[in-house]
């Protein structure tokens, strides 16, 4: 099974997902960070108000009341300079308080005393959910509305501290409330700051890439056709200093090649002529058999001229492509090497349809019918369908060719037979010229040795 790539393959895409992910741990660590101050205010605002009465209760001496308690009947009762006596509670010996441990209140508590200035000896704190006494103030208030006064049920937080040997002052206050929630906002924050970054960041990188996309586009053409429009030259600087570049490179090529064309065009005039020439001289041989060797050294000639001019054309390509029956075209091919006698056969095959230049693919698979006639003595021929291809294939019953000299044999003027002897094959140009115009069709030469020998050769074009 194929792994999903999740990482995108555009500039652009790749320069979004980066400044997303660096947003993303900025936002992390924000968050981490806030939620940490948010811990410390809120263990904060949970201990202060038990310190704030431990020390209110200290600043007016009210260790003057060791062992009491408040009376449940005069739970308001107060003194004349003392704090609220229902929230402390001062005794001679360590409070049994039961409830969760709270060491992180204890901690803070301890640094809230040291703060002010005041040393102590001990802190206890836990944390239960007895109700807490109400207010003097609550209670007149809900008396006022005509509300029953009740206790405030909710966690409660209980703290005892040794502010002497052998003298304590027990504290109580509100625990807090619940966990506080900053998933929403937190999320909210993010969207927003992803539009206002992302955003015109996706609008840059779009104008940054559009011309790209086109440069890409116009160098594919040109290395599939040998010719390609003009880039528009547009977007930031960089990008348009580069486009001005290419297009400056395409134009001085594109000129080069016509004139490789033109110099071609006039080599193979000249050189038609003289061999025109010598043709209607040959002629006038009287004796027939050296007439007849002269005539086909000329065609010899003729077709080398005509296999170097193709081969340094390649690529440039005037004819268009069209839809062609690749078996139709096949099966005509061999026809032509049959009515010549030459030993070629070709198996029935299905239509094959594909968007081909006819004369150049004709051209190739008659290169290698001759070469398989050539050093293989026999030629079979057959069209094969596959799933994103079609294959036209020549075997042979020849030799074939050794593995380490496949390579080899794809170069121009390299045969197989190294004597040079034109009888046993040409100037070494045919696979060269056939694998020049695969290249041109997106297409491959394919060259196999067959199990039962000989060499099996094909042209695979994608549909």
């Amino acid at each position: 099974m194929k792994r999903l790539r999740v990482w995108p393959q555009s500039l652009v895409g790749q320069i979004i997902l980066l400044v997303a992910l660096a947003l993303f741990v900025a936002q992390a660590i924000n968050f981490g960070l806030l939620l940490r101050e948010r811990n410390r205010l809120e263990l904060t605002g949970q201990t202060a108000p038990a310190v704030y009465r431990i020390i209110n209760a200290l600043d007016v001496r009210a260790d003057r009341w060791p062992g009491q308690r408040a009376r449940p009947d005069r739970p308001n009762r107060r003194d004349a300079d003392g704090p609220d006596r229902r929230f402390l509670q001062f005794s001679t010996e360590r409070p049994a308080l039961t409830g969760k441990s709270r060491p992180d209140v204890e901690k803070r508590a301890r640094a809230m005393f040291e703060d002010i200035g005041l040393s102590v000896r001990t802190i206890v704190a836990v944390e239960d959910d007895h109700p807490l006494p109400m207010r003097r103030w609550e209670r007149i208030r809900m008396r006022a509305e005509g509300a029953a006064p009740t206790d405030r049920r909710g966690p409660r937080l209980l703290m005892a501290v040794e502010y002497e040997p052998g003298k304590w002052v027990t504290a109580q206050a509100r625990a807090g409330g619940g966990p506080q929630r900053y998933g929403g906002w937190l999320t909210g924050q993010t969207l927003i700051l992803y539009i206002i970054v992302l955003a015109p960041l996706l609008w840059i990188g779009r104008r940054l890439a559009r011309p790209l996309r086109q440069l890409t586009a116009s160098a594919q053409q040109f290395a599939r056709t040998g010719a390609a429009d003009a880039v528009d030259e547009r977007g930031p600087g960089d990008v348009r200093e580069l486009t001005m570049a290419f297009n400056a490179m395409r134009s001085r090529i594109i000129a080069m090649l016509n004139e490789k064309d033109r110099m071609l065009g006039a080599i193979g005039h000249d050189l038609r002529t003289p061999l025109a020439s010598l043709r209607v001289r040959a002629e006038s041989v009287e004796d027939e058999g050296e007439r007849a060797r002269m005539t086909e050294t000329i065609t010899e000639m003729n077709r080398m001229l005509e296999d170097i001019l193709s081969l340094a054309r390649a690529g440039r390509s005037t004819q268009a492509a069209q839809k062609v029956d690749l078996a139709s075209l096949a099966d005509a091919v061999v026809e032509d090497f049959i009515e010549l006698d030459a030993p070629v056969d070709m198996a029935d095959s299905d239509r094959a349809v594909a968007f081909v230049r006819p004369q150049q693919i004709r051209r190739a698979l008659r290169n290698l019918i001759e070469n398989a006639i050539v050093y293989g003595e026999r030629a079979h021929v057959s069209v094969v369908r596959e799933a994103h291809a079609i294959r036209l294939v020549v075997a042979d019953d020849g030799p074939g060719i050794a593995e380490d000299r496949m390579d080899e044999m794809l170069e121009p003027f390299t045969r197989l037979e190294g004597s040079r002897n034109r009888e046993t094959g040409g100037a070494g140009l045919g696979l060269a010229l056939v694998r020049a115009i695969m290249a041109e069709h997106q297409g491959e030469l394919r060259l196999v040795n067959r199990s039962g020998g000989g060499l099996e050769a094909s042209l695979v074009l994608p549909v």
